[in-house]
Parts: structure tokens; sequence; C-alpha cells
């Protein structure tokens, strides 16, 4: 999936402005200016468009956990992922951030009118090399995003059919 596009899916869906983007990234010891925010969260064929770097992308979401649930134990604390990020770390980190649960994620998937089952839900969550381990596709994903968006956002939604 476009990294940009999942900045800009949970900037909308969190309501978050430039500013605290900047220290959400702050906290992931990044040092991320706003100009270059701005550049992160326009579409591709937009002057000023940045590319989101797996790194970058990965800090943002870091930091959206010390954000939301506090500073990790520095032993405990897991170390950048050596490998590209991909849909299903993406995944995890945000469930970890907004600290959802099972029963949170099929609910958001199904505001999405994405069908899918706990079972089939875990095996994201498995370790890589599990025999109960599915990779997240984009499509996945992407529906994610927009029950997200749909379910921190419903008010704004109301107000324009008014």
């Amino acid at each position: 999936m476009i990294n940009n596009l999942v900045l800009r899916r949970l900037r909308y869906a969190l309501n978050l402005r430039e500013a605290t983007m900047v220290d959400i990234f702050k906290l992931a010891k990044a040092n991320v200016k706003a100009n270059t925010i701005s550049g992160l969260l326009k579409r591709e064929k937009q002057d000023g468009y940045i590319e989101c770097s797996d790194v970058v992308l990965e800090q943002f979401l870091d930091g959206l956990i010390i954000k939301n649930r506090g500073p990790a134990d520095p032993s405990k604390a897991p170390a950048p992922t050596k490998v590209r990020i991909n849909n299903n770390i993406i995944l995890k980190k945000i469930r970890v951030a907004l600290e959802l649960r099972e029963e949170n994620l099929l609910e958001i998937m199904q505001i999405a009118d994405f069908k899918f089952s706990k079972s089939e839900m875990s095996a994201f969550f498995r370790k890589p090399g599990s025999r109960q381990y599915k990779p997240c596709g984009d499509q996945m994903l992407r529906n994610f995003l927009i029950g997200l968006c749909e379910k921190y956002r419903p008010a704004e939604q109301d107000k324009a059919t008014k």
C-alpha cells in the first residue's frame, strides 16, 4: 500500500493537525518539519509531493503509539523493523496505537462493509513463520482505513448531508 495514503487517512481519521503530527514524530525521535509533512500529505501529482518512505511511516506509527499509550519500557521496546514495512506491520501498529481489540477491528471492517471473521483477522497478527500467518492485502488495509475514518469522523458526515 502507498505509505502516503496511510498517513493521509490516519491524519483524517484522527483529526490531526500538522503541528500535532510534528509532535508525534518528535516522540519517535524523528525531526520532521511541518513543510515536510505538507509534502507527505499531498497526492502524487500535486506540486511539492514527497514520497513517504517506510522509515518515515514507521516513525509516525511509533510516535502515535507513544502519544496514545505512553513510552514503553526501553528494555521491552521493539527495535525498528529491519525489513520493509508491510501491511501487517502497519495494521499491528495502528491496532496498538489505538488500543483496538479484535471486536473493534471487526466493527471497523463491518463499517467499511468488508466482512471478516475473528480467525481471519487474527491471522494478520501472527508471526510470519507461523502456518496460520496470512499477509494483509492492500484491499483489506484500504478498507480498514476507510472504516477507521468513518468510525472516528461520523459527525462530519452528518453535517455534510444536512
